[in-house]
């Protein structure tokens, strides 16, 4: 839970943005408060802090040219596409990067490109900063396979 310093601030431990999986509403990143949930993508990147706004417009657009067949979807307050029920791509904002979250055998098959561009991925996910963001061919290749594998 975030709350704020007697001065309406917030600590450097306690500043998080909108975390996944978070069962509860996301609160205000510099107030603590609680926000609405979110509901849609666009609500989503608006309450994301401003720097990381234009990569996640970015990334959303490239998600949606990519796969043209899905549905946007928002569960546990982050953002995704589904295709027949399953997500094949999600992306989140935090307090100091941003995530590209996907089927993990995507990224396992695709590992030697994302280190070759400086990356680094968990089972699930890359993590990324504006400065430092995927290149959009590796985004679209990870989220071909990410779709390939959900259909497996």
């Amino acid at each position: 839970m975030l709350e704020a310093t007697p001065d309406g601030s917030l600590t450097a431990e306690r500043a998080t943005f909108l975390t996944a999986p978070n069962l509860t509403a996301p609160r205000h990143p510099k107030r603590g408060t609680p926000m609405a949930a979110i509901i849609d993508h666009d609500a989503y990147i608006a309450a994301a802090p401003e720097r990381f706004q234009p990569a996640l417009q970015h990334l959303r657009t490239i998600l949606r040219r990519t796969l043209p067949e899905a549905e946007e979807m928002v569960a546990y307050n982050m953002p995704g596409f589904t295709i027949d029920g399953t997500v094949v791509a999600s992306y989140a904002a935090f307090s100091k990067q941003c995530g590209l979250y996907l089927q993990a055998g995507a990224l396992s098959e695709h590992a030697e490109d994302i280190a070759a561009a400086g990356l680094k991925a968990t089972k699930t996910g890359i993590t990324f900063s504006p400065s430092r963001s995927i290149p959009d061919d590796l985004v679209e290749k990870l989220v071909r396979a990410s779709h390939e594998h959900a259909r497996a």
